[in-house]
């Protein structure tokens, strides 16, 4: 036999109308109860009769179960009694259901009584009255604010020692009854939980104290404090670029580039410097002089020579001279030998060089 959602289903060679469901509890061999689900029949009034031995005559229910104003269960005295139940519910004299049971599958211990908690050290004996017949197992469930469950331990007997516990921690602790399901079925019910009891340090205490939860961290703050973070890095990686460019700077200082000072060096010589110096310094455009007259023949080109004794100078007069002596002109000025180094000759005038000199244009 067995029970769907707590109520029993129908078993062989039982009669049940639609809509009916039974359920029965034995509490602590002493007073069965059944109740009935019946919502074909939820404004009637329904009989329950019933026999615990086969030949004998049914006997109608004296104790009912109402619920809402109607019948809904029936409480028979049946103490220490290991019978089959023969039941049968009724709509006046028409049968609704009828059914047998062993009762003792449907066993609901009682609550455990006179419970006692001795501690020694890290460890506590939980102790409690035995009931009055076997096969039953006592289990203690204990926990701290600290589990998120409960800690479950048993015995055959209600004498359960639990070990391995923090006296400075309080412990809440609560006991039931249950059938040894290969003894009795299963089909039956636990015991209800004895009251919980609070104990620290030995000492019994009214309740265990909640851990604290943390409070939960206000957004501002914490926009506030990761922008804080952020904001130090980013100026700990700045600084860190900062001092590598200035140990770069200090240890390989920067060469310049040799295309500013040196036009066209790279761009039409190919970085050959005998060639671009060549076409620098040799050949020269000679450009009007501001407010000048402008002359009517082609442009002569400035000519740069170079002499390093006075045989290889040429004689260069004043055109003022030249003129005077074409003209007949008596003045004649004693042309003087240039000394002192290289001659450089520049539209008409005659310089003279020594290494340490320069011409500016």
């Amino acid at each position: 036999w067995g029970r769907l959602g707590g109520w029993m289903a129908l078993g062989q060679g039982e009669q049940r109308a639609e809509g009916v469901q039974i359920q029965i509890i034995y509490f602590n061999l002493e007073t069965v109860q059944v109740t009935w689900n019946a919502s074909k029949y939820s404004r009637t009034n329904l009989t329950f009769h019933y026999r615990f031995d086969g030949d004998e005559a049914y006997d109608q229910c004296t104790n009912y179960l109402l619920q809402e104003g109607h019948t809904s269960g029936c409480l028979l005295d049946a103490e220490q009694r290991d019978d089959i139940l023969y039941f049968s519910i009724r709509n006046g004299t028409h049968p609704v259901f009828t059914a047998s049971r062993w009762m003792v599958y449907y066993l609901k211990p009682s609550s455990p009584k006179h419970v006692r908690f001795s501690w020694h050290q890290d460890a506590v004996t939980v102790t409690c009255s035995d009931l009055s017949y076997g096969d039953l197992l006592y289990e203690v469930q204990y926990r701290s604010p600290f589990d998120t469950e409960w800690q479950s331990k048993q015995e055959n007997t209600c004498n359960v020692t639990i070990e391995g516990l923090d006296a400075e921690k309080c412990y809440s602790f609560w006991v039931r009854v249950k059938a040894m399901e290969d003894v009795y079925g299963p089909d039956t019910y636990p015991s209800d939980w004895s009251e919980v009891t609070c104990w620290q340090r030995g000492e019994i205490q009214d309740a265990c104290a909640e851990t604290p939860t943390p409070p939960k961290p206000k957004l501002s703050k914490f926009i506030l404090i990761s922008s804080l973070a952020i904001l130090l890095m980013v100026s700990l990686l700045l600084l860190s670029l900062w001092k590598l460019w200035r140990m770069k700077k200090f240890l390989m200082p920067s060469v310049p580039d040799p295309k500013s000072i040196f036009p066209g060096l790279f761009e039409i010589h190919q970085g050959n410097f005998q060639e671009w110096i060549t076409d620098t310094q040799n050949v020269a455009h000679l450009h009007k002089m501001a407010g000048a007259e402008q002359e009517s023949g082609p442009e002569e080109p400035l000519v740069v020579q170079l002499a390093k004794t006075e045989a290889e100078s040429p004689r260069m007069l004043d055109p003022q001279t030249e003129e005077k002596e074409a003209s007949g002109g008596s003045l004649q000025l004693p042309h003087q030998p240039l000394q002192g180094g290289d001659v450089v000759t520049i539209g008409g005038f005659t310089f003279v060089m020594n290494d340490c000199s320069y011409v500016a244009l």
